[in-house]
């Protein structure tokens, strides 16, 4: 019986249909170059991450692990806040497939959440690979959460209301970066917001395959990226969920998270299978198929409505969560 696949939502489906040459779904290594050219700091840098004004900004090389290089954070703080400092921090992590990708990209949507709440950004670069595989891309996501929580104040943030975030990869590593800080009792994030994340090494869910060769992000694309990551370990018995979140056998203990994911792409059932696993741990999860959408769509078609809806989902989550947690005693 052959795979049928959702639809796409008609206003997103116009839109890929236009890009369909640029961004084809079955990404390879043969296309690193390439892709890095395209999300790179020569075209990220011509980005206004002060939202015309908005974000006073700093990039600030701060320690990496222990015997690993620095790691640059983009630092970006409110010019005038309500309230006033110590606002909430959100700790962003970019996507890119664990393969491209800058502390730059998609920056402007949590630099969104930051101006309409009144929080911090620290948006966070870590190598990449296949040059820096597993552990480099989330020892160094880890390293900058340190120096974030140890630092908060001097950036006008509040170390016990830090935000994890990411889209895509970053989506994933946010989620290991949950894992791995609650074992190893480093400063526990307010919260886990996870756009589209990139969960499951094993690459082999339903949606996966009835996606093969669809969308923006499809099974050939996935296996390009975990493999970069993990080499011949990907798929195998002993990776552990601080590389793929998917993996963890332990999900007690983690903050509240926001998931979403759209219906006509590659990791809809690993992120609703995550969710589920989450509630079943005794966890607090708030999850989102957007119907129709596919891998990344409102990054691509920000002013369709399905995405504009993604949007504001997600910023009604982070009120919630930083109103709740701000609440007065005798509430």
């Amino acid at each position: 019986m052959p795979l049928v696949p959702p639809p796409f939502d008609p206003e997103l489906a116009a839109a890929l249909e236009l890009v369909k040459d640029v961004t084809p779904p079955g990404f390879t290594l043969d296309d690193l170059d390439t892709a890095r050219e395209a999300s790179g700091p020569e075209l990220l840098g011509l980005l206004d991450v002060t939202l015309d004004g908005a974000f006073e900004t700093e990039d600030r090389a701060v320690p990496g692990p222990e015997g690993a290089p620095d790691i640059s954070l983009l630092l970006c703080r409110p010019v005038s806040a309500a309230p006033a400092p110590p606002l909430p921090v959100i700790y962003y992590v970019h996507g890119g497939g664990m393969v491209t990708g800058t502390n730059r990209a998609g920056v402007t949507e949590p630099l969104g959440w930051a101006r309409e709440l009144g929080a911090v950004v620290v948006s966070v670069e870590y190598r990449l690979a296949p040059e820096h595989p597993y552990p480099a891309p989330i020892e160094d996501v880890y390293a900058g959460l340190l120096w974030t929580a140890g630092h908060a104040k001097e950036i006008g943030g509040d170390p016990d209301r830090i935000v994890v975030a990411g889209a895509s990869s970053g989506g994933g590593l946010a989620a290991s970066l949950a894992h791995l800080t609650r074992d190893r009792q480093g400063p526990p994030p307010l919260g886990q917001l996870l756009m589209y994340p990139m969960l499951d090494d094993r690459n082999d869910s339903f949606s996966s395959h009835q996606m093969a060769g669809l969308g923006a992000w499809d099974r050939t694309a996935n296996e390009t990226g975990w493999t970069a990551l993990l080499g011949d370990r990907r798929g195998g018995p002993d990776v552990p969920p601080y590389a793929a979140a998917a993996r963890a056998t332990d999900l007690t203990g983690l903050p509240p998270a926001f998931l979403d994911v759209g219906s006509a792409e590659t990791f809809r059932d690993e992120v609703v299978a995550y969710a589920s696993r989450l509630w079943r741990a005794g966890g607090a999860a708030e999850l989102h198929v957007w119907p129709g959408g596919f891998h990344g769509f409102d990054a691509l078609v920000p002013e369709a409505a399905l995405s504009r809806a993604a949007r504001a989902a997600r910023v009604a989550w982070l009120r919630r969560l930083l109103t709740a947690d701000h609440a007065p005693d005798d509430a």
